[in-house]
Order: C-alpha cells, then structure tokens, then sequence
C-alpha cells in the first residue's frame, strides 16, 4: 500500500465526508423536484373514442401500440388501455397540462414515402417530395419467400395502399424506374428500396435479403406510421395519485429503517470497513437522488425496485472485498496489504456481476416499454453509481482509516475461520430434486387455475383488464382516505383484493379500476358506496377496460428479456471462457424464475404491473450472486493444480457461502422492511420480491456450482472416453499389422 502522511489522510476524509454531507443535502433539496409515476404522483389521464363505432380488434391494438410509444415520449411510465368497445385511454404521469400534449397524440403518424433528388453523378443529394403518406397506407405485413435449392429462405414486407394512396404510388413509381424511394418515419430514413416497374395493384412488396427479425420491424415500423382509426377527445382529467402520500412515506420510512438495520450490520460484521461502507453507502443514496432528478427520471413502484437491487448489489460489492480483506488478514498479513490484496482479488467478480446485470439493464431500456423501460433506467444508474463508491469512496475511505492509526486487524472484524470444505456436489442431487419438485407442481398448479378459472395465473387489472368506475362523491376526499376507508368497502362489495383508486383534481370525483365486474357486482359496489357514503348511484358510470399491458408490451418484455440472457451467456463465456459456466448461470435464472412463478401459481399472488418489474429483479439478483462464486471457481483452478474439480466446487462455494448468506440477509432486510411497513399494493410487490431473493441465494450456493461440475465432468468423460477408444483403435490396428506380418 502507498506510504501517505496523516495529514493527507485526515484531508482526504475530511473532503470525502464533506462531499457526502454536500450530497445527501442535494439529495435532500432536489427530492421533490423527481419526476414520479402515474402511481406515486398522479398525471393526465386522456379518453378518446374512434369515429367508427365496431372497429376491428387488429386496428384497436395497433392504434394502441402506436398511441404508447408516443406517449412514452413524456413519460416512460405512461399506459394506454382500451375502455369499452371503441375507447382508448392515456394515463400519462408527471404532466399536468392536458390540452399541451393532447393535439400531438391524436395526429396521424409522420411516415412519409419521398422521392430523391439526384445529382449528375446519379448519387442522392435530398428528398425531393412526399408521394405517399401514413394515412395511405391500409396495412404491412411480412411474407416468406421460399430460397432456392441450397440457399435459405427469405423475408419481404407486404404493403397494402388505400384506394387514394393506391392511385399516389402507382404514379410515383412510374416515374421513378430504377431510381429509390425513401420511407420516413418521425424524421428518420428506415429505407429506401429501388423501383422495379411501376406498381399499379394497390399492393408492393419490399425485399432486400430480410432476417425475419428485420421484416417484422420493417412492417410494424409502417403500421405504425398513421393512427388506424380517426379519434375524438372525450375526456381529459389530471388525476391524483394511485398510491398516496401514505405509500410513499411509508415506503420512505420502510426504506430508512431498512437502511440503518443494514449499517448496523456492516458495522457489527466488519467494523472500520463497515463504517467506511455505510459511508459510502449514505453518499450513494444523495448522489442517486441528484440524478434520477438530472436524467429526469421517472420513478415508479417497480423504479424503487431498481434502486433496492441496486443498494443490495452495492453492499454486495463491499462484503466481497471485505471477505477479500478478512482473509487476507487471516493468513498473517499487514492490514495495509491485505486492504491493497482484497480489492484486488474482489475487482474481477464486482465488475464481472455488476457489468452482467447493466447489460441486462441497456437491452430491457432499448427493447421494453412502460415499467420495463422505467425499471432499467434506475437499475443501471443504480449499479453504476454503486460500483464507484464501492470501488473507489470505500477505497479512498480505508485508506485514509488505515493511516490514522485504524491498523490493527482486529478493527476489521473477526478472522474467517477455517471451515472444512461442504460437500455441495455430493449433495446436489437431493437439491436438484427438489428444484425439479417444485418447478414441476408450479406448472401442476397453472394447470389446476386454467381448468379452474380459465387463466394459468391470477391476472391483475393490468394485464387483463377489468372496469373503471366513475364515482362522484358528496365531498373532495383524500386519498389517504380513499385507501383506508374506500378502498376496504370496494374490496368487500366485488372481492377485488387490490382495487386502483385516483382522483380527478379539482373534482369530487373518483376513478375506481378493479377486477372486470358484473352486473351484480356492479350494483353491489354502488349499494356499497350509497350506504356507507351517501353517494348517488345515479351519477355512478361504469366501462370495461383492456390491460395496460398490452400484448406488444408483453412481446417487447419477453424478447427484451430472451436477448439480455444471451447477451449475458455470452458475456460470461467470454469472460470465463467456458460455457458451461454461462449455460449454468442462465439455467439458474431461468430456475429462480420458475421457482417464484410457482409460488405466483400455488398461492394465486396477483399478477399485474409490477410482476414484470419483481421478475426481473430477480434475474439481476441472482447472476451477481452466481458470478462470484463462479469467479472464486475460476481462481482456484489456477491455484489449486491437481486438486479433483468436484473438491475445487465445494471449496469454493464454501469460502463464498459468508458472503452469499450475508448480502441476502441485507437486501432480505431492505424489502422485508418494504412488506412490513407498506401499504397493500407495496407488500403486494415485496413478498414475491422476498421468495426471489431466497431462492436466488439458494440457486448460487447449492444448485449453480454443482451444475457447472456436471456439465464440466460430463465434457471430461466424453473426453476420455474418445482418448480411450483412439487408444483402442491404435491397439487394434497395431495388433492387425502384427497379425499380417507373422502370416
């Protein structure tokens, strides 16, 4: 470790505590200023209505993706549903004026096909002019063109004109044989395809060596280009929030006393580390709050999600340096090179598990939408910012401890002890056996709830719909107070355990989403509410609601999700160039998984919004856990030379299984804190939250080395067994030769 006075030490704290205290003071002025979601803060709620009374379902929903993805120009957050047979509305949070974004949404798209200019060399130098609009085109489609014999197959868009922009293309293109025409959308050129012949049938297609992939975009890409069906605002309100200031403050208490359990633990285990660790921890929480507020971040339910993986992979990152530390220190070490050695040996394992889960986090930002999206941005800022003070704030601050006289090795903890190796692959059978148990009664469980109910899971009003309800009530209520004394008479009238209520700003009126209800339930919940609040039934309007969650939007999460897993088996393989170690991590995944889907199953847990954002917490939980001891593996196949790889596995999980236990314990903590202290909808989104972290504690240790061993064992003996029968085969023939030579 580098020689430095105390004085530089002591100014070197000083700075690092003044920049914390300058930080959480920043966190704490700009917190109110943090963009919130449609259910922390409330927004602009838009109804429109289609001109055609029974419009067709295909044009609904593509007029539904198209109105989300403009709408998530505001708000990443933001969910357009459709209500009743011939509306669709916009729930748009952290907005307030209606009548600003009201015009833009209900505009047909900007998709344009445009002719070039040329030059004299024939090279295009700009578009010349618009020939056909979105509002031409009819529909887009993909179709498989078969190869010829020894080569692959093909895909070409299919576009289909209205009568109008049938007429617009058939003479643009007989004006421009032979020469590009450029497809548009919202300013950015998609493509530009040559022009074969006139095309005078209301219908082109569009080739040019597609992937399938790569077509579909293509056609959804011209699909969305103009709104399907002409709209017509019916209503626009600014709604209250959907949890209430009592979630938030609950959430922020919960949070708070989670957070001090943590530092109490940090500093009881590891002493003058932990100190430094829940210094930098307490830096982290102000500079997180500084930038959701800078990036204009939305902050939703599943946001906080992000931000507890994130503070529990940050701890994480410190118990694998302080173990570093500690043992270090425990094979008679100086503490200063033992602090110099542990950060070292911890480097490969923090960036490796913080560089998988960021990668998971980018392709869900670029590929999801709505709560994925809103999710993947505090989970990358989050395990950003947590790597740099773990790596650096908690370096700098040991340093600086160190050289003030904290040198003995008692201030770092007690000495790890040395532990027998645990049999874990010996074991493992017993433990993929009950994996196996469980994954298999959860899809025993989905079968008994589709033949049952009709649905393998229970859907929430989010993904499959349900009624909204509008209430007037005789005075302006709180929301606090729609919670705790509304919300229970709802429940009770049509047994939706977990009904949405918001507010219409400026009004008595109330916005209640529950379960589809019918007719009977309907007239209960209104002789509910007469009774108990005086309310009259004759102002109470009711419609059917589509999911917030669309279709498009569970495709985008699931291919989302399905590209972040190879990204990362890749990344894993890469760098530990093994790919049992990568296919081994994934089917951990894809096991914790599973695992909570039973538990989804078997106690019919709602599933509504925040299941996508619990689910994938989960996948980021579990491969920070799973590389770790992967990275110990790794480690001690190079140190430990000639030892039986079985021995190494269980060595290794058992010089990591401190760690392991003890970072699940801290984020356990953290979200145990959440379900205690929450309202309903919070402890609705923590328990799961909780089984995912047991399990992907229980995945890592017992089930993700042995794994990797029997897939490692399964290679070596394939191995072997083709050394055996080359050497048998060389036998043979060197006996068949000796035979022919004594004949």
């Amino acid at each position: 470790m580098k020689e430095q006075s105390k004085g530089a030490s002591a100014l070197k704290l000083i700075l690092i505590l003044l920049a914390t205290v300058g930080f959480c003071f920043g966190g704490y002025k700009y917190a109110k200023d943090i963009k919130l979601g449609l259910d922390l803060a409330g927004g602009v709620s838009i109804t429109y209505e289609a001109s055609e009374e029974n419009p067709s379902d295909t044009d609904m929903a593509d007029t539904i993706y198209k109105l989300q993805k403009r709408a998530e120009g505001y708000s990443s957050e933001a969910s357009v549903y459709q209500e009743g047979s011939n509306r669709i509305n916009i729930d748009i949070p952290g907005v307030s004026d209606a009548n600003a974004i009201l015009e833009e949404l209900g505009k047909p798209g900007s998709l344009l096909f445009c002719t070039f200019n040329y030059g004299d060399d024939g090279v295009p130098t700009g578009i010349a002019e618009t020939v056909v609009e979105g509002k031409d085109i009819k529909s887009a489609g993909v179709a498989q063109r078969k190869g010829e014999a020894g080569s692959a197959d093909s895909y070409e868009v299919n576009v289909s004109f209205t009568d109008e922009g049938a007429k617009k293309f058939a003479d643009a293109t007989a004006a421009n044989i032979g020469k590009q025409i450029a497809i548009i959308y919202d300013g950015e050129l998609i493509s530009y395809p040559t022009v074969q012949q006139a095309i005078t049938g209301g219908n082109c297609s569009i080739s040019g060596n597609f992937s399938v992939d790569e077509a579909n975009n293509l056609a959804q890409t011209i699909r969305l280009g103009a709104l399907k069906l002409e709209l017509t605002e019916i209503r626009s309100n600014v709604v209250g929030a959907r949890l209430g200031q009592q979630a938030i403050s609950t959430s922020l208490k919960a949070g708070a006393v989670g957070f001090g359990i943590v530092i109490i633990i940090m500093l009881v285990l590891y002493r003058v580390a932990g100190l430094a660790a829940s210094i930098a921890l307490v830096m982290y929480t102000g500079l997180i709050t500084i930038l959701l507020n800078a990036f204009e971040i939305t902050l939703t339910l599943p946001g906080i999600a992000g931000i507890i993986l994130s503070i529990g992979m940050a701890v994480d990152a410190n118990v694998i340096i302080f173990t570093r530390i500690k043992e270090e220190i425990g094979v008679k070490r100086d503490v200063g090179e033992s602090i110099h050695a542990g950060f070292n040996k911890a480097l490969s394992a923090i960036v490796d598990g913080n560089v998988t889960t960021v990668i998971a986090a980018v392709v869900l930002y670029y590929l999801g939408s709505g709560t994925v999206k809103g999710f993947a941005q505090t989970l990358a800022l989050g395990i950003i910012l947590s790597m740099i003070t773990a790596l650096f704030i908690t370096r700098w601050l040991l340093n600086a401890f160190y050289f003030l006289g904290a040198n003995k090795a008692s201030m770092y903890g007690s000495k790890p002890p040395v532990e027998k190796s645990k049999s874990f692959v010996k074991n493992s059978k017993f433990c993929f056996i009950l994996s196996i148990a469980i994954i298999v009664a959860g899809f025993a469980f989905m079968g008994i709830n589709k033949s049952g109910t009709g649905d393998a899971l229970n859907y929430g009003l989010d993904f499959k719909g349900g009624t909204s309800t509008n209430v007037t009530f005789n005075e302006d209520l709180s929301l606090d107070y729609l919670s705790s004394d509304v919300a229970p008479v709802v429940t009770k009238a049509t047994g939706d355990n977990n009904p949405q209520i918001s507010k219409v700003a400026g009004t008595n009126e109330v916005l209640i989403r529950t379960t589809e209800l019918d007719l009977d339930q309907r007239e209960a919940m209104n002789e509910a509410l007469k009774d108990s609040f005086g309310v009259d039934t004759e102002k109470i309007t009711a419609e059917n609601i589509s999911g917030s969650v669309s279709n498009e939007m569970k495709t985008d999460a699931i291919k989302a999700v399905c590209i972040a897993a190879v990204l990362m088996l890749l990344y894993i393989w890469i760098r530990f160039k093994n790919i049992y170690f990568a296919s081994s991590a994934v089917l951990a995944l894809l096991h914790d998984v599973l695992v909570v889907l039973t538990c989804y199953a078997a106690f019919k847990w709602s599933v509504g919004s925040t299941f996508i954002a619990c689910m994938l917490t989960i996948v980021g939980y579990s491969i920070n856990a799973t590389i770790v001891i992967f990275d110990r593996i790794r480690e001690n196949l190079k140190l430990k030379d000639g030892m039986a790889v079985s021995d190494i596995v269980d060595l290794s999980v058992t010089e990591t299984l401190s760690r392991s236990l003890f970072t699940s314990l801290t984020t356990f903590v953290m979200v145990l804190c959440l379900y205690i202290m929450g309202v309903s909808s919070i402890r609705e989104f923590a328990l799961p939250l909780m089984v995912g972290i047991v399990c992907g504690a229980y995945s890592s240790v017992c089930v993700t080395g042995p794994l990797w061993n029997l897939m490692n064992a399964h290679k070596d003996k394939k191995k072997a067994d083709a050394i055996a029968k080359e050497k048998a085969e060389a036998l043979e023939k060197k006996k068949a030769k000796r035979a022919a030579k004594n004949s």
